[in-house]
Formats: structure tokens, C-alpha cells, sequence
């Protein structure tokens, strides 16, 4: 019982470590155009910002898909006999 406490805040720190504000995440965009050679206030640098936050749109909607509801096909064969002579 006595380690399950430190274990609990420990879990908890680390899953507090990876948020970031959104300033941070602007940040830190704005930091991987600027690596990519792309310089503020212009029309290059605003569509890498538009597509790193599609990209990031995109990767969280993959994470709510939910295999249960998407459309099922049901395939069941129909056999048909010929008529009796």
C-alpha cells in the first residue's frame, strides 16, 4: 500500500509532462517552420503552420475512430435450386 502511492503520483507526473499549452504548442510550430527555413510573416510560413495543425487534426481524429461503428458489409449468399421436375 505504501508504494502504490508514489507509483500513483509518479503516473500522474509523467502523464502531465506531454500537455502543453496552446502557446507552448504555437511555439514550438512556429520553432519547426523556422527549422524548415521558413521565415514569419509571410504566405510559406503560414501555410507550414496550417499544415502541421491539419496533420495534428488529422492524427486525433484517427485516434476516435472506433472500429465498432463504422459501416459493416454483411455478405450472405442466396442459393437458389432449380425446380423440382
Amino acid at each position: 500500500m505504501r508504494l502504490l502511492a508514489p507509483l500513483a503520483i509518479a503516473a500522474l507526473a509523467l502523464t502531465l509532462a506531454g500537455c502543453m499549452t496552446a502557446e507552448e504548442q504555437r511555439a514550438a510550430d512556429e520553432a519547426k517552420c523556422r527549422s524548415y527555413g521558413f521565415e514569419r510573416n509571410n504566405d510559406a510560413f503560414a501555410e507550414c503552420l496550417q499544415r502541421i495543425e491539419l496533420d495534428r487534426r488529422a492524427d486525433m481524429r484517427e485516434l476516435r475512430r472506433d472500429p465498432f461503428w463504422e459501416p459493416r458489409v454483411i455478405y450472405r449468399p442466396v442459393v437458389v435450386h432449380p425446380p423440382a421436375k
